[in-house]
């Protein structure tokens, strides 16, 4: 498609959400507020969509995101804060000024020499913190994920991948010890300090955690339900079946 087309479908969105803001009940009503929740859910449901690439559903979904920020920009404009245009032009100043091996005179190697950079122009933008720009209501894993890009960023992070290793077993151990002495709180925190260290693990591997053990939630979903229509098709229960009998039809759906 001609980036005329494509400009004016922008407008025509555009143009839609004017006529819904003003015509339609409930598009009135909607505050920022209102819609986070519903924004965080169309995210979702994009992620969702990109592991299981289906990109008739990505399309869909990124329609429904698109939306959302235009309809939140529409919002701005009534208030005379912003609309979709400071929208727009605010992430083309920031990449320009976040790319100045593009729009600059700077040389870079590679991509790390790339990201390495983006943090150093963070700070230098007057944020105090490399680790400003971790969402708060990020769910735990993704930040967990999220800030140890951000320190690596600044050159803090394991040079390899046997000692991030040898720091996972090393916070099993102190679990172990705490999951002996009793000591719930303590349990609790051990516990944490393993999963973080294991998602620093599996960026020295390229593992995405968040995609792997959504992965293997999808996985565990795919087996269960089988387990659930054999089940079905004896007429008993899971729950009166034993570990037993579960476990061979289990075992015939990691084999499907």
């Amino acid at each position: 498609m001609s980036r005329e087309n494509q400009l004016k479908a922008f407008e025509r969105l555009l143009n839609i959400m004017d006529e819904l803001r003003e015509q339609c009940p409930w598009d009135k009503k909607q505050t920022l507020q209102t819609l986070r929740h519903l924004t965080i859910e169309e995210t979702y449901e994009l992620g969702d969509a990109i592991l299981d690439n289906d990109l008739n559903e990505v399309k869909k979904e990124l329609g429904d995101l698109l939306l959302h920020i235009v309809f939140y920009a529409k919002i701005g404009s009534e208030t005379n804060d912003f609309d979709i245009a400071d929208v727009c032009n605010e992430i083309c100043e920031k990449l320009i000024h976040r790319h100045p091996h593009i729009y600059g005179d700077v040389k870079v190697e590679n991509e790390e020499e790339v990201k390495q950079n983006w943090e150093k122009l963070k700070l230098k933008e007057g944020k105090k913190s490399v680790l400003e720009g971790v969402p708060r209501s990020l769910p735990a894993l993704v930040k967990a994920s999220r800030i140890q890009d951000k320190v690596k960023g600044v050159g803090f992070d394991w040079e390899e991948p046997h000692q991030v290793w040898d720091k996972v077993q090393e916070e099993l151990q102190e679990l172990q010890e705490e999951v002996q002495a009793g000591n719930q709180d303590k349990i609790e925190d051990e516990f944490g300090d393993v999963l973080f260290s294991m998602i620093n693990y599996a960026r020295f591997l390229n593992v995405n955690p968040e995609d792997a053990l959504e992965r293997t939630n999808k996985k565990f979903i795919k087996r269960f339900q089988y387990l659930e229509s054999k089940a079905n098709e004896l007429g008993k229960p899971l729950m009166d079946m034993t570990l037993t009998e579960m476990d061979v039809f289990w075992n015939e759906a990691k084999k499907l």
